[in-house]
């Protein structure tokens, strides 16, 4: 448990991600669950700092791996609370996409998605707000980014974002184009985290960035980060308006520049190909 400022914390578990808890006298405020098998762990961690309960879960996006472990955080007994639809244990809150995808997961023979852990309090404007703690908290939706179901979630009076996988530090992003996906709604996304950033003098400090994955962030790191995506959109851009194939554009190795800081490129390339492709049939 790291202390990140004000009310929130991060909580990190190694590789699987990262956890914002917000904590104080009304309960507990959880930004995602991660894996299953993974609550009491979890629960034992929060408990080093409060005694609350959990009383509110979101997921950014329909990811398996942020979700599935939901239900089983939000039922335990040490931290039995009533979520506001009266339901045992917290309220789970996403946008209504991942409620949709995460549903569909449910129906499968092999391997269906926990019911217990899809999101059952689901907005669908532009963002949805709270209180908790003494604390306003803004579950923004970043439509068509990583996915078409991704949150941003503001603690504002914390100074803290808390992106999901919207932002990785260190890894190139995965625009999931099958879910609803963009480059173009992930460099909107990045903006708009941007946007609510504030930064210290020399960039260093003032709004903390707690992304999906990875260490603690400010806004100079997603600038550098944004700023890869577009330039990796540009080039892709212009070698599909030169008529390229798939093949012909990633052995121009169009992220070459970023191969030490992210790793090979090319499943990435692909990602930003598939996107704009679609993107240009849909505007035919």
């Amino acid at each position: 448990m790291l202390p990140v400022q004000g009310n929130v914390y991060m909580l990190h578990v190694g590789k699987v991600g990262n956890i914002a808890v917000q904590v104080g006298a009304d309960g507990v405020f959880l930004v995602n669950a991660l894996r299953k098998g993974l609550a009491e762990r979890i629960a034992a961690e929060i408990k080093t700092v409060t005694p609350a309960p959990i009383r509110y879960i979101v997921s950014t996006s329909p990811d398996v791996p942020l979700t599935e472990g939901n239900g089983p955080l939000a039922s335990l007994g040490m931290f039995g609370a009533t979520s506001a639809s009266g339901r045992p244990g917290a309220t789970l809150i996403a946008q209504e996409n991942v409620l949709l995808r995460l549903s569909d997961l449910t129906k499968l023979d092999k391997n269906p998605f926990p019911g217990d852990s899809v999101p059952f309090d689901n907005y669908i404007l532009p963002f949805k707000d709270l209180y908790l703690n003494g604390e306003p908290i803004f579950i923004i939706h970043a439509p068509h980014a990583h996915t078409d179901g991704d949150s941003i979630v503001l603690f504002r009076k914390s100074d803290t974002l808390a992106v999901g996988d919207l932002f990785v530090p260190d890894e190139y992003p995965v625009i999931d184009v099958p879910r609803g996906g963009s480059v173009k709604g992930l460099i909107a996304a990045l903006d708009k985290i941007l946007d609510l950033a504030v930064p210290a003098r020399l960039q260093d400090g003032g709004t903390r960035i707690i992304p999906g994955r990875g260490r603690l962030c400010n806004e100079a790191d997603v600038v550098d980060y944004r700023d890869m995506v577009v330039i990796v959109r540009d080039r892709v851009q212009a070698l599909i308006a030169q008529g390229k194939t798939l093949q012909q554009i990633q052995a121009t190795k169009p992220a070459v520049d970023y191969e030490t800081n992210y790793g090979p490129g090319d499943t990435f390339v692909r990602s930003v190909y598939d996107s704009l492709v679609v993107a240009k049939g849909a505007a035919r």
